[in-house]
């Protein structure tokens, strides 16, 4: 692995968790004329396009047995994780399903542990786990005063997390087949669309020309569909392949505190204390996860590495 490819793996997975710390907002306004099922299923469609577009080749497959792992990709990672996560804010507080999806990282690194080579835990790692966790939850919260637990909901939340990082595997296998990140990260995302057919045929699809008409709804689509699924989907997967699930998935941490800065210069919303102090924990935790300060070995020249040395 050179320095250069861990390098723009490092920045593809910190661009990844940056523009998903805001997808919230699009979400927000969304929402008022879409369901969150259509939402999803409209957006990655807008994502499998771009993706055809950008990159027309075919995906010549060497066997069956790959496809089967494309099949669960698109399965866990576009349809399983965002509906539980959208039915658990049904059931839930969004500051319990934000915690509860942070740990993600802690899931995949023990899968990634005991599936796949090369992949190890480290003390620093589950110390930093500790630390990004109780960031999390001050960011959450942000001066609330306990944690209201509502089973159904934070069940639905762990499940998300705990699909989510089965995905991180799948895409980890996926990318030792050599193929090109966007080939297959648009197999991913047509085997996802597929399995939300019979989803969308339950709640129903009732999408008229009379919703676009806002200039707002067509932007926030389109900034989902393009940047959030099609972008998104094909640098974290880049990420996953250069430098791992468990580094990658240690981004996942910082995207609370992503969503509070994002409120902060957005939406207006007050900063507070807790959430300060919540942002440097979840920070700290990230950079010790990485273990020490890996995450600058793979950003900063080499000549600064010499110097510290």
């Amino acid at each position: 692995m050179t320095h250069n490819s861990l390098k723009v793996g490092h920045l593809t997975a910190f661009i990844t968790i940056l523009i998903w710390g805001t997808t919230f907002i699009s979400t927000k306004i969304l929402l008022k004329t879409f369901s969150p099922i259509e939402i999803l299923f409209l957006r990655f469609l807008l994502g499998l396009v771009a993706l055809y577009l950008a990159y027309p080749s075919r995906l010549p497959l060497k066997n069956k047995k790959e496809e089967l792992y494309f099949i669960f990709a698109g399965l866990t990672g576009i349809t399983l994780y965002f509906l539980l996560e959208n039915i658990a804010l049904t059931y839930t507080f969004a500051s319990n399903v934000g915690i509860m999806i942070s740990v993600a990282p802690f899931f995949t690194a023990i899968l990634a542990h005991f599936f796949t080579k090369g992949e190890r835990l480290t003390p620093q790692f589950f110390l930093g786990f500790v630390a990004a966790m109780t960031g999390i939850s001050l960011i959450s919260f942000n001066g609330s005063a306990v944690l209201k637990l509502n089973p159904l909901g934070d069940l639905l939340s762990i499940a998300a997390a705990m699909v989510w990082a089965i995905y991180s595997l799948l895409t980890k296998k996926i990318s030792s087949f050599g193929y090109h990140t966007i080939l297959t990260t648009r197999r991913i995302f047509l085997y996802g669309l597929l399995f939300m057919l019979p989803i969308l045929s339950f709640f129903g699809f009732h999408i008229t020309a009379s919703d676009f008409k806002n200039i707002s709804t067509i932007c926030n689509l389109l900034f989902l569909g393009l940047g959030a699924s099609a972008l998104c989907f094909v640098t974290w997967n880049y990420a996953v392949k250069q430098l791992g699930v468990i580094k990658t998935s240690i981004y996942i941490y910082i995207s609370p505190a992503i969503t509070v800065i994002t409120s902060i210069l957005i939406l207006k919303e007050r900063i507070t204390i807790m959430a300060v102090v919540g942002t440097l924990l979840t920070l700290t935790g990230l950079l010790l996860s990485q273990g020490n300060i890996a995450i600058f070995k793979g950003i900063l020249p080499s000549k600064f590495h010499r110097h510290q040395a």
